[in-house]
């Protein structure tokens, strides 16, 4: 994982946690990784990742068996989708409508990149 300087590397872990929920790697009553095992795996701090796995917990996508590990909540998939469109739509795609005007870029342009975008990531798999 590539940790962008912008941003608190805890909330880009639990966005990485929420990504393989959403993408079904990890799926609902799924064991995480442990804290210190997913600390080295992205070569962080321990108590950056129990961060993480705290907000994750607060935010009901992840729940904690004591002596046993973290595992996927029920129905995370589904909370965690909502949270991240409604932030999608709320932060990101006002930016983009604005990009688009300012470029003269139509929904036709998005579609097309769109399809080019798919065939890219077929051809690296």
């Amino acid at each position: 994982m590539r940790f962008d300087d912008g941003r608190s590397i805890y909330q880009q872990i639990v966005e990485y946690v929420q990504d393989q929920i959403l993408r079904g790697t990890w799926e609902e009553e799924a064991r995480l990784p442990a804290v210190r095992e997913l600390a080295v795996e992205l070569g962080v701090n321990p108590n950056t990742v129990q961060r993480s796995y705290s907000t994750l917990q607060d935010e009901e996508l992840i729940y904690n068996r004591r002596g046993v590990g973290y595992f996927v909540a029920p129905g995370a998939r589904e909370r965690s989708g909502r949270r991240r469109r409604k932030t999608f739509e709320n932060d990101v795609l006002p930016r983009v409508f604005e990009t688009m005007e300012d470029l003269d870029y139509t929904m036709q342009d998005l579609t097309d990149a769109r399809r080019l975008w798919h065939t890219q990531q077929k051809e690296k798999a």
